[in-house]
């Protein structure tokens, strides 16, 4: 939404059709384009296909912005399954390595050359939360990818930096008000932010000239229990 309001035409990338199209009937009344693509980042061969279908509609990529993630069960390490921790690394890391593949194939190539990718990390890359070994370890992972794109990307003039958001309050993250597990095992709510505030400054990364990047952007609660000793 706004991306669009900013003037970009947007493409939602999501397993989910119904949803996708009910943000991007959103995007449309809003006075942007807007288009869905079914598509599973874990699967290289259907991110592939997303970005073909972007070149044939679009002809070019100015901006991408890696969102999709989750996480697995809250639970200790040692009692995590083989798949649970699969899942994670196959959305979070591998997913985000198809989609810049991809982008830097369609970035490199096009006129005007370069292009923005934008990657939705974590607070938790750098603090961790306990019971969450595969989230934790994924999104520090994203740190290493959005680090080698930033600098393989210089000579087609891509620029690659990350987001690390704490706390935006939407329908995945309501429990954070509740009470969120502390390192020192006890359970406290934690202050939450709009999404609107993160949004803004995705645009503002969104926007700015191909010469100057963000490597890395902290968006969170002010009193979050981030900063400082616990």
């Amino acid at each position: 939404m706004a991306l669009g309001r900013a003037g970009f035409s947007v493409v939602l990338a999501d397993l989910n059709e119904n949803t996708a199209q009910e943000t991007a009937g959103e995007v449309v009344a809003a006075g942007a384009r807007a288009s869905v693509v079914l598509a599973d980042v874990s699967d290289a061969d259907s991110v592939s296909a997303l970005f073909e279908q972007v070149r044939e509609e679009f002809g070019r990529l100015d901006v991408l912005f890696n969102n999709a993630g989750i996480g697995a069960p809250r639970k200790p390490l040692e009692d995590l399954s083989d798949d649970e921790w699969q899942a994670c690394v196959d959305t979070n890391v591998s997913g985000v390595f198809y989609c810049i593949r991809e982008a830097f194939r369609l970035m490199k190539d096009q006129a005007p050359r370069g292009g923005r990718i934008i990657n939705n990390g974590s607070i938790s890359a750098h603090v961790p939360r306990p019971d969450a070994a595969p989230y934790n370890a994924t999104k520090a992972a994203v740190c290493g990818l959005t680090k080698s794109a930033a600098v393989e990307g210089r000579k087609y003039d891509i620029a690659c930096g990350q987001i690390d958001i704490g706390n935006a309050l939407t329908k995945q993250t309501y429990k954070v008000e509740e009470g969120m597990m502390q390192a020192n095992g006890s359970m406290q709510p934690e202050p939450t932010i709009d999404p609107d505030d993160v949004a803004d400054a995705v645009v503002y990364m969104a926007n700015l000239p191909l010469s100057t990047n963000v490597l890395s952007l902290t968006v969170m609660a002010t009193k979050m229990p981030y900063v400082g000793r616990g």
